[in-house]
């Protein structure tokens, strides 16, 4: 399901601080459907300036409401420097809890980079980044503080549930004032179609990833006359947010069954490969929780020890694919440090407070009730567990957020021509969700991406630039002459244990 994205120095410095203290008063002299633009001039890696455009969209918090509250949302804009005639293309970020805006604004390695992915689409024609709502430095930025858990426990279903039960509860306390029940992809998908009118737009195309799929969909639901066009990679159907724990774990035998052509890891493998090995961790986890003494505990300070559980190893699994065999060969001979690090900062909340988009949004989409069902008794929870889904099905009815019916988040055909890209190596949406959707796109293609992971599009583009040219055609002219329907990627340097192997 969790899913990262894709995607300077601005002249202006127009997200700097001051500019949080004034976001309220600021969106308190606008009404819903302003928009106010600034300019500012980018710097790329090569030394080159871009001019660009940044701005906040003023919306209603609400459109359920008549008298909503009115929040920020920031977005901005490049000009192609040379017209096509073709629809902008409106980059949609992934997440929930991820803003393309760092780009510009940024001047460090990861924006330099993200600039460098962004700029090919001004060829096609004007470029439009715009923010979540409730993750946006230009409108509100929706965070909670979440305490950290006891080391000497292992993960446990009920505990994370009732924990995000009560995240729900103080995620309103927390937040008077605000209306939460209105961050949901519907309302996303609404600010995208404000902001088209906004620039004066008659059609747009979108580029989407993992998260910013779903907000394609949307999309292209509610305004289908407007979306010229789309491309998207890691695939989420609005009604696959949760994943099938069985087509995840097809993902990972394809990573294993080419890590155990690795002459360097075959010394390491038991007799039965990497899922054999899967599989006996996760029996002597099962049986007996193992307890640790943490990495860098010093023999001066009170030792920190942990406790490892079956859960603590399958929150662990679904990791980079070139780590991943060394990862459980390491568990299964005992070498449990990796885990142990993993697992504390987990516990302790090591990335900071909870981005409320996501939690919000996530469970506002949920699952129809058939899939709830394919879920909690698929057979591969055995090996991975529930932990992507149960804790926010459990929680659902204390979020906010109204649940979408089914009559929105099941398919139905759409005439919108698409460029699917996903990879069979992906373990944040598994290429089976994108596979059951092109029945429902007769206009679509799709590029099967092997060894892809969730974020194949960038690997795919660079390794093969026939393939980012296409695409970009695409956008341009709608056309797909010369694209293949497969790419294959090299195959990563696979990590090796770092232990002899045994005799």
């Amino acid at each position: 399901m969790r899913r990262p994205s894709i995607f300077g120095f601005s002249t202006a410095l127009l997200l700097c601080v001051g500019a949080l203290f004034t976001a309220s008063a600021a969106v308190a002299a606008h009404r819903a459907g302003d928009i106010v633009i600034e300019a500012g001039v980018v710097t790329t890696a090569d030394g080159a300036r871009v001019a660009y455009e940044i701005g906040t969209l003023y919306a209603p918090e609400n459109r359920r409401v008549a008298d909503s509250r009115v929040i920020g949302v920031g977005f901005a804009r490049i000009r192609t420097k040379r017209p096509t005639g073709a629809p902008p293309v409106f980059i949609l970020p992934g997440g929930p809890g991820r803003s393309y805006l760092s780009a510009l604004t940024d001047d460090n390695a990861d924006s330099k980079a993200l600039l460098a992915q962004l700029l090919p689409y001004a060829e096609v024609g004007d470029v439009v980044l715009i923010d979540q709502r409730g993750w946006s430095t230009r409108g509100d930025v929706l965070e909670l503080a979440v305490p950290g858990k006891p080391l000497n426990a292992p993960r446990s279903r009920d505990v994370e549930a009732a924990e995000m039960t009560a995240l729900a509860r103080r995620a309103v306390d927390a937040n008077p004032g605000k209306d939460l029940a209105g961050y949901t992809v519907v309302q996303c998908a609404e600010d995208v179609n404000d902001l088209r009118l906004a620039l004066g737009y008659p059609k747009i195309s979108l580029s989407g990833q993992s998260f910013g799929s779903q907000w394609s969909f949307a999309m292209m639901r509610l305004h289908p006359d407007v979306v010229a066009r789309a491309v998207i990679s890691g695939t989420e159907p609005l009604d696959k947010g949760f994943d099938m724990p069985s087509q995840i774990l097809a993902s990972l035998q394809r990573v294993a069954w080419e890590a155990e052509q690795e002459p360097k890891l075959k010394p390491f493998l038991p007799k039965g490969g990497l899922m054999a090995a899967v599989r006996t961790v996760e029996d002597r986890l099962r049986a007996t929780p193992v307890t640790v003494t943490l990495p860098g505990a010093t023999a001066t300070g009170p030792a920190r020890r942990i406790t490892l559980g079956v859960g603590d190893f399958q929150g662990s699994l679904l990791r980079p694919p070139a780590t991943w065999p060394a990862f459980v060969l390491s568990v299964y001979y005992g070498h449990y440090d990796e885990l142990a690090q993993e697992a504390a900062q987990r516990r302790q909340n090591i990335e900071g407070p909870v981005r409320l988009i996501e939690p919000l949004i996530d469970s506002s989409l949920g699952a129809p009730s058939q899939r709830a069902y394919l879920l909690t008794t698929d057979p591969a929870t055995d090996l991975l567990g529930f932990w992507d889904f149960d804790a926010l099905m459990a929680s659902a009815k204390a979020w906010p957020t109204p649940a979408l019916d089914d009559a929105f988040r099941l398919p139905v055909p759409n005439p919108t021509p698409v460029i699917f890209v996903h990879g069979d190596w992906d373990i944040a949406t598994p290429v089976e969700n994108m596979l059951g959707l092109l029945p429902y796109f007769p206009n679509a293609r799709a590029v099967l991406v092997h060894r892809g992971t969730h974020h194949s599009r960038e690997p795919l583009f660079a390794q093969r630039p026939d393939i980012a040219a296409r695409v970009l055609e695409f956008l341009r002219s709608g056309e797909t002459d010369g694209l293949p329907a497969e790419a294959t990627l090299q195959t990563p340097a696979f990590d090796v244990p770092d232990f002899a192997p045994p005799t």
